[in-house]
């Protein structure tokens, strides 16, 4: 028995070794791989943008850090944005070879980088596109392009927006797992897929109508760069009309249909090369790591930005959800540094708690009075996105933007009739008349329904009153845009709730005047561990991806939403500012 405790024993320790070998050697990799990027610029290049990776707003790498970007699948729009106006000032970069498929960002973000495209073809250097299948979300960012192609077998879709949302109150009765649902009264989607099997005529239309306004940013922007009516383009949209190849050349759509070696002969026509000869191509995750030592904006002042992303939980925050922690230490640091004039908050969210958003937000109020503070919204900027946003002087808001959203709620997952089915039952003992407020194994009580109803219609008021303030309205009149109502970002500007439709170089632009600066440079934050310097600190990340990766394999993409949005309403705790559904625009 001991000779097996030692073997065992003497197993796990070389195992742990061999670990702890392999993570030193990974790490020596990554540091001589960073030290000795080995990437040159050509002249007569062509920088190749396959956008391969998710698109957020922003990674936070630390690029001192030898281990930044290790393990990191994401791409920042800060990063593609940058390196395209260095690019536009490059000698050595011709042109722009657009070749992605199944683009992975935003409507927001994907016309932030179109806008940065149209700005680098005004330098008169070219950009052209081809793919073998276009997605809606691909053309809108191909049509940019000088000439746009496409495989003569591939296709291309155009046809308007949609979107699905999914109801779960069937669910919840065939399986006795339910979420209790407690709202402001007037609050009319919010959490309805939990209460009701089909969608409300109201909700309905405030969906189409936002839907409708993104689509009519879509068409105007085709419609200046492909030279086809908007009428034309709602036409070929309603007829499928670009649905093959040649219907596409058809109906103006593309410039043409052919494979890529073909494609290539066109751009050695463009860089005035010979047939057969090699192009030099750079790819774009390559000159993103050139670029970042190019500053765009120089001078002693400085502009901070700081990027608050994600589904607002409590706690500490990261790239992938937003919390107090490391937002109030970048709001500190932003207002305490002699050196920044200004700040520009970027917000990209759907809102969730309150408490942390009005922890937020009054961070922003005490910066502001020291210093001009400017919000720029990007994909989304709802709910308690949105709550935050208001404590700024002025708000820019992309046309595309999803935003408002102004109402809170609360959700509390309940068992009770899952319990008796399985035959478990649940008996409290308090030693007070409120001691046992909530039992998840038992009927939700009036008492206690009604004191949380009372702290979602404090927190809502509170909400009415954050943006009254913020955006010099009235109570009345706010009221009258909330009711947890989504806009664009469009209509927001038409109802008062943004200031100016931009991207975030505008705010950033406004917050330079604002602060009276010609010359500055820019202070990004907070800054981000990589995948890698996670994974380190918590070898179970790794293990939780891998579970998250064999379910989704398992159970289908569509089952695994299903799942997913139902254990993130069932961990949502306390009043939540938040959309009140994910909205998918197809």
């Amino acid at each position: 028995m001991n000779f097996l405790r030692n073997l065992l024993a003497s197993i796990l320790g070389s195992l742990v070794a061999f670990g702890i070998v392999m993570g030193m050697f990974l790490i020596f990799i990554a540091l001589i791989g960073n030290m000795e990027d080995g990437v040159v610029v050509k002249q007569n290049s062509i920088l190749e943008l396959r956008f391969m990776a998710p698109i957020m707003d922003y990674t936070g790498k630390d690029e001192n850090s030898p281990f930044a970007g290790l393990w990191d699948e994401e791409m920042g729009l800060d990063e593609i944005i940058h390196a395209i106006k260095v690019a536009k000032e490059d000698a050595n970069i011709r042109g722009i070879s657009l070749t992605t498929s199944f683009l992975q960002a935003g409507v927001a973000q994907t016309r932030e980088i179109r806008e940065a495209l149209l700005d680098f073809k005004s330098s008169g250097k070219f950009v052209m596109a081809h793919s073998d299948f276009y997605t809606q979300k691909d053309y809108y960012l191909a049509s940019v392009a000088d000439e746009v192609y496409l495989n003569p077998v591939g296709a291309l879709d155009f046809k308007g927006l949609s979107t699905e949302i999914l109801y779960y109150k069937d669910f919840q009765e065939k399986t006795g797992v339910k979420m209790e649902v407690i709202r402001h009264g007037k609050y009319k989607s919010a959490v309805e897929p939990f209460l009701s099997n089909t969608m409300s005529a109201e909700n309905r239309l405030q969906i189409k109508e936002l839907i409708t306004s993104i689509w009519d940013v879509i068409v105007d922007d085709v419609s200046a760069t492909r030279n086809i009516s908007r009428e034309n383009l709602n036409i070929i949209a309603d007829t499928l009309g670009g649905r093959t190849p040649k219907y596409a050349v058809a109906s103006g759509l593309i410039d043409g249909d052919l494979h890529f070696d073909e494609y290539e002969n066109l751009l050695r026509n463009a860089m005035g090369v010979s047939q057969g000869e090699d192009l030099n191509y750079i790819e774009f995750e390559e000159y993103v790591r050139l670029a970042h030592w190019e500053k765009v904006h120089t001078g002693t002042d400085k502009i901070a930005v700081i990027y608050a992303q994600g589904e607002i939980l409590y706690g500490d925050g990261g790239k992938d959800f937003l919390g107090q922690g490391l937002m109030v230490d970048a709001l500190h640091k932003a207002k305490n540094d002699k050196d920044v004039k200004a700040i520009v908050l970027r917000v990209d969210s759907p809102g969730g708690s309150a408490l942390v958003s009005d922890i937020i937000w009054r961070e922003i109020t005490l910066a502001k009075a020291v210093k001009p503070v400017v919000v720029s919204f990007g994909n989304v900027a709802a709910s308690g996105g949105y709550y935050i946003g208001v404590a700024g002087d002025k708000i820019f808001a992309e046309p595309t933007t999803i935003t408002g959203s102004i109402g809170v709620f609360g959700t509390i997952p309940n068992i009770h009739e899952l319990a008796g089915n399985i035959g478990i039952n649940a008996e409290q003992v308090g030693t007070n008349k409120n001691s046992v407020d909530y039992s998840l194994f038992e009927p939700m009580n009036d008492s206690f329904r009604d004191v949380v109803q009372e702290g979602i219609e404090d927190t809502y008021n509170t909400f009415l009153e954050r943006v009254a303030e913020g955006r010099k309205m009235s109570m009345a009149q706010v009221d009258s845009l909330a009711q947890g109502r989504v806009w664009s970002g469009v209509d927001a500007q038409a109802n008062g709730l943004v200031d100016e439709l931009g991207n975030l170089d505008d705010a950033i632009t406004a917050a330079a005047d604002m602060a009276g600066l010609g010359a500055y440079g820019i202070r990004k934050y907070p800054k981000y561990k990589s995948n890698f310097e996670r994974f380190m600190d918590d070898l179970g990340g790794m293990e939780s991806k891998i579970k998250t990766s064999l379910i989704k394999e398992e159970i289908g993409g569509e089952a695994y939403q299903i799942l997913k949005e139902f254990k993130q309403a069932s961990e949502q705790k306390g009043v939540q500012a938040r959309m009140p559904f994910s909205l998918n625009i197809k």
